[in-house]
């Protein structure tokens, strides 16, 4: 694998089972824009997936499709959501697992824990882990952060808490191998350009930065 690596996050896919919340028309997308993005990801090994929320859409849809491409992605679970019209059950969070993917902890009520005080954010990575992993019957070692939402304390919380890996919404490209990363949500109007604009963009911002450190320098020298 590259040292650096685009993680992409889809939410919903297809016609909507439940009325969508405020927002989430905008990271929506559509079968045939998802399959078209798939196609482009499809034998790169510098782009991980991702899915956010355990809508119904990620067994109805997205499994079949990753399956037929051969695809493997992170599925990040609210776990207060399961049996909810719309949301998985744990039956679909277990064929999630028993098909390969990775099953992580988005929270247990979908709530930005930059926000909760200390009993609300254990409820969130503590309480909700456990009960997917009741699921799932494995460790549940990755956290993806609702709304992109941290702080120097929450990143403290999942350390000590044991997570491996957590992925927030920061956008852009990450270090593969970083304990935190960086990814980058998909809406209906993205199509696999994405993939090089992402990158066009990361680039350009870490000149612009790598130009402010030098002037810096200069500037105390």
């Amino acid at each position: 694998m590259r040292s650096r690596c685009i993680n992409l996050t889809f939410h919903g896919v297809g016609e909507p089972r439940r009325a969508l919340e405020p927002g989430e028309a905008d990271v929506w997308v559509s079968r045939r824009g998802f399959a078209s993005l798939l196609d482009a990801v499809a034998g790169r090994d510098d782009v991980r997936i991702t899915f956010d929320d355990g809508n119904a859409s990620d067994v109805e849809h997205v499994l079949p499709a990753l399956a037929e491409r051969g695809l493997h992605a992170t599925f990040f679970v609210v776990a207060g959501r399961l049996r909810t019209r719309g949301f998985l059950d744990a039956v679909g969070v277990r064929a999630l697992a028993d098909a390969g993917m990775t099953v992580g902890c988005h929270g247990m009520r979908h709530r930005p824990w930059r926000t909760l005080d200390d009993g609300a954010l254990r409820e969130e990575l503590l309480d909700a882990r456990r009960r997917l992993e009741d699921v799932v019957q494995r460790a549940v070692t990755a956290a993806g952060c609702p709304f992109g939402s941290y702080d120097r304390r929450v990143l403290g919380r999942l350390r000590e808490h044991g997570y491996e890996r957590v992925y927030t919404s920061d956008r852009g490209t990450a270090r593969a191998d970083a304990w935190l990363q960086a990814r980058n949500s998909v809406g209906p109007a993205d199509d696999a350009g994405l993939l090089d604009a992402i990158a066009a963009a990361d680039a350009q911002a870490r000149r612009a930065l790598g130009r402010r450190a030098k002037l810096a320098v200069k500037r105390w020298r």
